[in-house]
């Protein structure tokens, strides 16, 4: 046999560079390992076993975003205890299994979606949306309610009960790193139709234009707050989470781009407005799912991104996911506090 050359061993050596990805070991902003990333050849639902391996060696956002950054040492706001009562000192953390989303591999076809409200504030399409694409609530919501369980994903999507609502939806692109969300969609026999559409991509800091609205009131992403099951099984939710509350102000704060009030009161969250869990919080009584959340929560906190019921945060309608009604209302609301970024010298 003879022996390599000079150039056969030069394009081994950048064959291995390749596959090792440059010698370095991938991590995520959490600091934990990332595993080789699936092949992603068909849309998957968020709900399966298969969607666990594809988000845990994903990263979403860089690991200095917003959503990414630990504020367990951040100051606390001035007005914190004023804003935290304005919101409800008494009412309890909830749990609302809302947003469903679907991953697609990075050539699915894209398609044309009616925008009939917020065309000015959206981004233009096509859009990489599936036959199979999940509305909010899909599939626990309605597989645990008797008098919805027998709709079929289709009846979802066309709204055949004219719940009305919400109605988010949430495709993400792994492979392209790019998110697409819409509110207020419905599945007719022309197509697709949406109030807003919104596309973030998932490399890069950038924020919405100045004064945007999105498929959520803040003009934030949707998708990089949601609890889910591959996090609580790893035993921490790795992100800043989403929570509603009935009034805000008329402001915002970045990462957010947009407010939906009228109201002036400065005792009133922004939108944007980033709420912690207090360090001092004693966990240990809850579940293991239970302590991933609230873990999270002191961590990376939670932004306010819409007005809604009061302390709901958004976790994935996962059949997997236990319903958690009943733990997470035993935190109420006087265990958060305002923070805000802590400015290094």
């Amino acid at each position: 046999m003879r022996a390599p050359t000079k150039f056969t061993l030069a394009v081994l050596g950048l064959l291995a560079v390749a596959q090792s990805g440059g010698g370095q070991e991938r991590r995520h902003s959490s600091g934990r390992p990332l595993p080789p990333r699936p092949t992603i050849d068909r849309p998957v639902m968020g709900h399966t076993e298969e969607a666990d391996r594809i988000l845990s060696a994903m990263q979403v956002y860089p690991a200095d975003n917003p959503w990414n950054k630990d504020v367990s040492q951040w100051p606390v706001h001035p007005n914190s205890s004023n804003i935290v009562a304005s919101i409800g000192n008494d009412k309890p953390l909830r749990y609302n299994p809302d947003m469903a989303f679907v991953l697609v591999h990075s050539q699915q076809p894209k398609i044309d979606v009616k925008i009939v409200e917020y065309a000015g504030e959206s981004d233009p399409g096509p859009y990489p949306v599936p036959d199979d694409m999940p509305i909010e609530g899909w599939p626990a919501h309605y597989h645990r309610d008797a008098s919805l369980k027998r709709l079929t994903l289709r009846d979802v999507q066309r709204d055949t009960l004219e719940q009305g609502g919400d109605r988010h939806a949430i495709v993400v692109d792994p492979t392209n790193g790019k998110l697409y969300e819409f509110f207020a969609t419905k599945r007719n026999d022309a197509g697709w139709q949406c109030a807003q559409a919104s596309i973030f991509d998932l490399n890069s800091n950038k924020l919405r234009p100045d004064g945007w609205t999105s498929a959520d009131a803040a003009g934030l992403p949707i998708f990089p707050a949601i609890v889910r099951h591959d996090e609580l099984q790893r035993g921490l939710v790795e992100h800043a989470m989403r929570v509603t509350v009935r009034r805000t102000r008329r402001a915002y704060v970045a990462p957010a781009t947009h407010f939906a009030s009228r109201l002036t009161d400065p005792n009133l969250p922004r939108m944007g407005e980033r709420l912690r869990l207090k360090a001092d919080y004693d966990v240990s009584s809850f579940s293991p799912e239970v302590q991933a959340i609230l873990k999270g929560l002191k961590k990376y906190g939670m932004f306010v991104a819409d007005n809604g019921i009061e302390w709901a945060i958004s976790v994935a309608p996962d059949p997997r996911i236990p319903v958690l009604h009943d733990e997470l209302r035993r935190v109420k609301g006087s265990a958060f506090e305002v923070v805000v970024e802590k400015v290094e010298p």
